[in-house]
Parts: structure tokens; C-alpha cells; sequence
């Protein structure tokens, strides 16, 4: 996505600038003893905040401003320009910011501002729910018990979570982490001091077998119970395995830090990898591996990579620009069988490997839901608040399926920022007693995918599209692709085009009257 690490930005903005240059809508970056600043209007006051994400470092002053909000140009996160508060994942800290002096024509920047300390004790949200209980430790689950602390919720929060990893950041796993250019430092969303200090019980290698709706209490696998005012089911996914009998060696799936890690072990001691499915995942698995120097095919059943969800035109680029990097391809083709040196395709060809990863799909881990009567239809159904048919209980992330504004269809999302989005507003409709009022989760989903140097960003979704319009080379690594279907954009992807990604988010938004300000 770039380069966090770059020399320091524009003027030096203790010395200032002219009053002329800070404009309202337009960002203007400089530094402020060593760190990088953003500097802009707001109702015409001057104000200045970070200019770096706290999520990945991206470069907010190549963002789009909206109103009073700054939008991150690499994975859309969005701050208040006023405080620098983190409005929305996937960004989970917020934005520094400094004080500003307008004189004599010119702006100048003074001292950091410094950031009250929470109360030591919380004030009660009236009419929230007794307890909060969430059952997934991913994206969903963490962001959901960090937002009921930011609203001030003070009652006793459990995050319990299946596997033995505190939560982590799942994209850099089959990205920057597995093609080794990550340390692992970066994986953990939070440091470990983060649950203590929010007073949030974080249960880890714990796993729940049932929920009983009608006494509000979930058994855990030991044969404990718990009680809970109000529930989150954000269970996530599992990886489809091959209906491969006896396979003569390992078949690595990616979902887990476990995986990754293992993945990598098995990476240094591997010349010939085959990696089964040419889906995202198995993609950005081929191109991590080809930074590790293993000779990679990719064999898929499709005749283009990607072509159901990008088309048939970035099918052909992702394609090719795999083939540059002396990743090969064998499309049309499944495995039959898999044997101690080899993986045999239906076709009969035999491909030499001695590391074998598929990367075929996942499915929904609904079956906690669907055993306790929760309704269910590829997914857990959800309203719009996110809340189930039982009262209490909501889901999030890649469980739950959504009645969705912008395509007027109920769907299932399976996206990092997706589920982090859900988490923050699920979260806010536990405390919606407080208010009165509850919140509608209308996000436009939005991911990426890394592939060597190149990154696809989409936003919006399109199942089927009846119209594609192709804006740039692609060739060029400078592109954007507009899906229509009856004459209406349903989703946009692009190709190093930032602020095009950005302004289409914020189209879909205003569409649909859902504008984050």
C-alpha cells in the first residue's frame, strides 16, 4: 500500500504558513517536531491532526475529506478532523492532534493537545444491558467490546474466543506476515494490557456448546455457564476442506495466526508449492510464497482468476500479473488426488509439489445459532440493526446476512472491515436503551487484496452485473472499474486510483442517505 516510513512531509509548521494555503475541504501536510501534521478547515477554524493512519500508516493527506471527516485512502478509515476520534474501523486508534494559532495572515502550529484521561470510574449508561457476552474473538468480537467502553458502557464484558491467540489483524496472515516482510509485532490488534485496563475478560482456548435463549445464559465447554444481559454471536468462518480421501501429505488451509505460522515452517523447507482454489486467499498465498522464493501453481476450476467477483478483464490482469512473478497456472482443472510428491489433476497431470494449500472457500459458523432457534438462511438472519429474531442477540462479521441497502438484497459479507463495522454498530445498538434511538448498518462494504506490489481495492457489492466500464490502463497499474446493473453502480474497484475508491464509498453512500460525518 506504500511506504509508512517515508522522509518528513512539507513545511515545517511550527515556523507556519500562509493563512490562504489552509483551505476548508483540502488538506494541506507539513511536520511539527518530526511528526507528519494534517492541516484544514473546518467551518473555517483552523485545525490540525495526524496525517498518518494509525492503521497501516496511509497517507490521510492524499484522503477525502467529507465535512468535518477525513477519510484514510488505503483502507477507509474515517476521523473527526475536529478531535481526530476514530469514527470507524479499520483503524482502532485515533488520530493526535495539535493546537493552532491564526495571526498576522498566517497559520501557525504550537504544541500537541493534550488528551483528558478517562474517569477513573464510568458513568452508568441508563438502560443498558446487564452484561455483555461475545462469543468470537475476530475483528467483530474486539471491536465490538473496545466500542461499548468508547460509549461509556461500565458493566462486565466477556470476549471469549475459541482459539488460543488474543485478537489479530487476519489480513497480513496471507499478505505482508506470510511473505515475510511483517514481524510478527504487527499481528495483535491490541497489546495484552489493553483488556486489563478496559476491564474487558478476554477467555481464551474456551469454547461455548450452547446458548440457552430462554434463561439468557450461554454453556461454556467445561460445563460452566454464563449469564448475559445481551449476546453477540460473532463466530466467523472455517475453511471448506478437499474431498480429497487419504492425501499422502499435509493440505495447509489459512484461516489462523496457528496457520500462518505454520504455513511459513513449512515454506523454508519447500521448493514446489500447488495451491488449490485461485480465490483471493489463494492468490495472495501464491504471491507470498513467490516472495519467499517457491516455485507456486495455482490450479482452479475457473477459467479466469477471480473473473465471478472482478470479471473477466481483471481476471486476465490478476492472471498475468501472477505469470510475471513465475507464478503457473492450471485453470479448468481440479485435484483428483494427492500423493507424497505430487498433486494429480483430473486431467491426469501430475504437478511435483511438496507443499500443498488449498484456499477453496469458507463456511459460516452458524451452528451455535441454529441450535438455540435463531433463524437462519446462509448465515444468520439479522435486521438492520444487527440484532437476531431473538431479542438480545445480535451477530456480526461473517455470520450474519443483512437486508442491504444499497443492493436492496439480504446479504453475507465475508470482509475484515465489514465485520469490524458490524462489530462498532452491533455494539452501539446493545446501548440503544440510553438514546432511544438505534443505529442502521448501511456501511458500503469495502476490502482489498494485495498481490506483490499491486493492491485491488472494491467497494460496494456485485453478485451480477449486466454493464462494466473500464476508466485507465490496467495495464498501467492505474485503473478503475465501475459495475452498473440497470444503469445504477453497484460496486467499484481500482487500482492504485485512491481518492476514485473513496469517491465512489461516498456516492453509494449518498445514494442511500448514509453518510458518515
Amino acid at each position: 500500500m506504500g511506504n509508512a516510513q517515508e522522509s518528513l512531509p512539507g513545511p515545517d509548521l511550527t515556523k507556519g504558513v500562509g493563512a490562504g494555503e489552509v483551505v476548508q475541504g483540502a488538506a494541506l501536510v507539513g511536520h511539527v517536531a518530526g511528526d507528519p501534521v494534517l492541516l484544514t478547515r473546518c467551518d473555517g477554524k483552523v485545525v490540525a491532526v495526524g496525517a498518518r493512519c494509525p492503521h497501516y500508516g496511509g497517507p490521510l493527506g492524499e484522503g477525502l475529506i467529507v465535512g468535518d471527516t477525513i477519510r484514510c485512502p488505503w483502507h477507509h478509515a474515517a476521523f473527526s478532523l475536529r478531535t481526530g476520534k476514530r469514527l470507524r474501523p479499520p483503524a482502532l486508534g485515533d488520530l493526535p492532534c495539535w493546537e493552532t494559532e491564526e495571526r498576522d495572515g498566517r497559520v501557525v502550529v504550537l504544541g500537541r493537545r493534550s488528551v483528558p484521561a478517562p474517569p477513573a470510574i464510568r458513568a452508568p449508561v441508563v438502560g443498558a444491558p446487564t452484561s455483555v457476552v461475545i462469543i468470537g474473538g475476530g475483528a467483530a468480537g474486539v471491536v465490538a467490546a473496545q466500542t461499548l467502553r468508547e460509549e461509556g458502557y461500565d458493566r462486565p464484558i466477556a470476549l471469549i474466543e475459541l482459539g488460543p491467540s488474543a485478537p489479530y489483524d487476519r489480513p497480513n496472515l496471507s499478505k505482508d506476515y506470510l511473505a515475510g516482510t511483517a514481524s510478527e509485532e504487527w499481528i495483535p490488534l491490541h497489546p495484552p494490557s489493553f483488556y486489563q485496563e478496559q476491564d474487558i475478560e478476554l477467555l481464551l482456548n474456551t469454547r461455548v456448546d450452547r446458548i440457552d435463549t430462554a434463561m439468557r445464559r450461554i454453556v461454556l465447554g467445561d460445563g460452566t455457564t454464563r449469564d448475559y444481559g445481551t449476546l453477540l454471536i460473532a463466530t466467523g468462518a472455517t475453511p471448506v476442506t478437499l474431498d480429497i480421501p487419504n492425501p499422502g501429505q499435509p493440505v495447509h488451509y489459512l484461516r489462523t495466526l496457528a496457520d500462518s505460522r505454520a504455513l511459513i515452517e513449512a515454506s523454508e523447507r519447500s521448493q514446489r508449492a500447488v495451491v488449490l482454489g485461485a480465490s483471493f486467499i489463494g492468490l495472495e498465498v501464491a504471491a507470498s510464497l513467490r516472495a519467499r522464493g517457491v516455485e507456486v501453481t495455482v490450479v482452479g476450476p475457473e477459467a479466469r482468476p477471480l473473473e465471478r467477483v472482478l470479471g473477466a478483464e481483471v481476471g486476465d490482469f490478476v492472471r498475468g500479473l501472477h505469470e510475471a512473478h513465475g507464478v503457473t497456472f492450471r485453470l479448468g482443472q481440479t485435484a483428483s488426488a494427492i500423493d507424497a510428491a505430487a498433486v494429480v489433476l483430473q486431467s491426469g497431470e501430475r504437478l511435483p509439489a511438496d507443499l500443498v494449500i488449498a484456499g477453496i472457500g469458507v463456511r459460516p459458523n452458524i451452528e451455535l445459532a441454529q441450535d438455540a432457534g435463531l433463524g437462519i438462511d446462509r448465515g444468520i438472519l439479522v435486521d438492520e440493526y444487527l440484532e437476531t429474531n431473538v431479542a438480545g442477540i445480535y451477530a456480526a462479521g461473517d455470520v450474519a446476512r443483512w437486508p442491504d441497502r444499497h443492493t436492496g438484497e439480504r446479504i453475507r459479507v465475508e470482509h475484515w472491515v465489514v465485520a469490524e463495522r458490524q462489530g462498532q454498530t452491533a455494539a452501539r445498538n446493545m446501548l440503544a436503551g440510553a438514546a432511544g434511538t438505534r443505529e442502521r448498518f448501511d456501511t458500503v462494504p469495502f476490502f482489498w487484496s494485495q498481490h506483490y506490489d499491486v493492491t485491488i481495492a472494491y467497494v460496494g457489492h456485485a453478485t451480477h452485473w449486466d454493464a462494466i466500464t473500464v476508466d485507465g490502463d490496467l495495464s498501467a497499474n492505474d485503473c478503475a472499474i465501475t459495475y452498473q446493473l440497470a444503469g445504477r453502480q453497484v460496486a467499484t474497484a481500482t487500482v492504485f486510483r485512491d481518492r476514485v475508491s473513496l469517491s465512489a464509498e461516498l456516492a453509494m453512500e449518498e445514494r442511500a442517505g448514509s453518510v458518515t460525518h
